[in-house]
């Protein structure tokens, strides 16, 4: 036991000379100054911009005209035009429809024979209205020659020769000129009225006339305008009622696209409450087909003068000349990688969401922001001699992707951060990632041949 204890005992002593000689004998570490982290960066230079604004929007194409498919007389469709079905193109002037005639064709025939015998009536009342003309002047003859009783008898009136006593001449004269006061007052005597019953009736047979012979004409009805048909519940050998629907055809000579903007933005466009009153404002609308960009020139038909109650909005109309003729190419190459024609641009197309360009007010310079770049407060992080500096800026308009800002306070060739960087104060120390060769190559155009060397790795910029 006793022996144990003195093996544990030199043990002991022996470990603990050996950590003081370690202790004694190590070596002083090498002192460095400590390294400091400067945050690497991504940052791009500002674009800067002249000339007028584009003030960007978006909404949805909707048709300017939209005819409603009705017939205006009833009877039995014999002829349907092959072409008037859901999605087909009607030409102007086109025959969509035809209703049987043999109805109409008979009351134009029943109307001419009325005006025919009306036309006989008022050459009957003509020569009924002379006759008692005649006799009512020579009837007024007669009594003009009071003096002599025989100044106004004919030599074959035998009958008038024979003169009652003096008295009987004198009561006769007296009875002439009261008849003849009440011949002079009353027109039935001319037979007038008798001739203007005529008239009218022939007036009205000739009305009739018009009316049958004009439902006779819209018994075949054609298309008002070009257009694609929306819809059609037509068939062949159907009976239609007057004002029945039959379907709708949207006119395809100009379409119009409804852009909501704010107030802030509206102010953007000059004279924009005076568009179309000799003024046009120019403006560009863009739709998305099979990965390429097609863009259709366009202008400023009207304004909304009501705001939108709902999204308090100043709404804009975008009239679309020909948007059936296709769109051009916005980019040089769609997401194929082939070029897009105007061969292979499609229509633009009722109901599809496009994006648009009005242009604003003129000015000497603005900057184009990568909506990235915006921070809160609209401030951005500008980048000289690789320190950081802070600047609020005025934005003109912000859209999802860019924001148009003014220039004043961000000096020559702004550069401006984009990403790797959550936190920054006034002065803070920063390095600037170079962009990669993908970026460069992109801003520039399309290369010739890809190239074979690695690139290296992509500083990608949010925007």
């Amino acid at each position: 036991m006793h022996r144990q204890r003195v093996i544990g005992g030199l043990i002991l002593l022996g470990a603990i000379l050996i950590a003081a000689a370690l202790i004694l004998l190590r070596s002083e570490p090498e002192e460095k100054a400590p390294v400091e982290q400067i945050p690497l960066v991504q940052a791009e230079p500002v674009e800067i911009r002249s000339g007028n604004l584009m003030i960007s929007g978006a909404g949805t194409v909707r048709a300017r005209e939209e005819l409603t498919l009705a017939a205006e007389v009833a009877g039995k469709l014999v002829y349907v035009n092959p072409a008037l079905r859901e999605g087909q193109l009607i030409a102007r002037g086109e025959t969509l429809f035809r209703i049987d005639t043999a109805d109409y064709r008979n009351a134009v025939q029943t109307a001419q024979a009325d005006v025919a015998a009306q036309g006989v009536s008022v050459l009957q009342a003509r020569e009924e209205v002379a006759l008692a003309k005649a006799e009512l002047a020579r009837f007024q003859q007669r009594g003009a020659s009071a003096g002599n009783a025989y100044a106004s008898v004919d030599s074959s009136d035998y009958a008038a020769q024979i003169l009652p006593p003096d008295v009987l001449v004198q009561k006769a004269q007296a009875g002439r000129q009261m008849a003849e006061q009440s011949i002079s007052s009353n027109g039935l005597a001319t037979r007038e009225p008798q001739l203007k019953s005529a008239q009218a009736g022939l007036r009205r047979a000739e009305a009739q006339l018009a009316d049958a012979r004009t439902a006779l004409k819209r018994t075949v009805v054609t298309a008002p305008f070009s257009g694609v048909v929306k819809t059609e519940q037509i068939a062949l050998g159907s009976f239609v009622q007057p004002g029945q629907s039959l379907g709708s055809i949207v006119g395809t000579a100009d379409y119009e696209a409804v852009i909501p903007l704010s107030e802030k933005e509206a102010a953007l466009i000059p004279q924009l409450f005076q568009a179309g009153a000799g003024s046009r404002i120019e403006a560009s609308v863009y739709s998305d087909y099979g990965g390429t960009r097609y863009r259709w020139s366009a202008y400023v038909d009207r304004v909304n003068r009501l705001l939108n109650p709902q999204t308090r909005t100043i709404d804009i109309f975008l009239r679309i000349p020909n948007p059936m003729r296709g769109g051009s190419p916005a980019a040089k190459q769609n997401g194929s990688g082939t070029t897009a024609t105007a061969a292979s641009a499609p229509p633009l197309f009722v109901g599809s969401f496009v994006d648009a360009e009005i242009t604003g007010r003129a000015m000497k310079e603005y900057g184009v922001l990568p909506l990235a770049a915006l921070k809160a407060g609209n401030k951005i992080w500008l980048v000289r001699d690789n320190r950081i500096h802070i600047v609020a800026v005025e934005i003109l308009q912000r859209t999802d992707k860019t924001a148009l800002i003014n220039t004043s306070g961000l000096g020559d060739k702004p550069v401006v951060i984009t990403g790797n960087l959550k936190i920054a104060t006034e002065g803070l120390q920063v390095r600037v990632a170079k962009p990669s060769l993908d970026k460069t190559a992109s801003q520039s155009g399309p290369s010739p041949a890809p190239a074979k060397a690695k690139t290296p790795a992509r500083a990608t910029t949010a925007r």
